[in-house]
């Protein structure tokens, strides 16, 4: 199966998890895809100075891969910044959030899968 760019659906999220400004989300797999066993993976986007608001994962965990820019990860409660090429995992149980801290726009993709 091949997923053409232009067939990828795009959805803006404004204050995703009560975080500031929007997201530009881009599904690069349906949640049925996933064959029960997860529900995002996504291409996201953030402008400088918007985030993702703290939020918890349970029964999922939750995965990004930093394409281009500068983040601030809230793990746990510690911030850390992430740059290109950076992991992020927060497993079920814990939190995090998510922010572009940088003056470009922030790339990753996510992926939650079930735990």
């Amino acid at each position: 199966m091949i997923i053409r760019k232009e067939e990828q659906k795009i959805t803006i999220n404004e204050h995703m998890r009560g975080g500031d400004g929007s997201v530009q989300l881009r599904q690069l797999l349906a949640p049925e895809q996933f064959c029960g066993h997860g529900r995002l993976f996504s291409r996201l986007e953030l402008a400088p100075g918007c985030s993702i608001g703290v939020h918890p994962h349970n029964g999922e965990s939750e995965t990004f891969y930093v394409l281009q820019g500068t983040a601030r990860f809230n793990d746990n409660g510690e911030e850390r910044p992430l740059y290109p090429g950076d992991v992020a995992h927060t497993p079920s149980g814990q939190f995090h959030s998510i922010s572009n801290a940088g003056q470009e726009p922030l790339v990753l993709v996510a992926l939650i899968v079930n735990s």
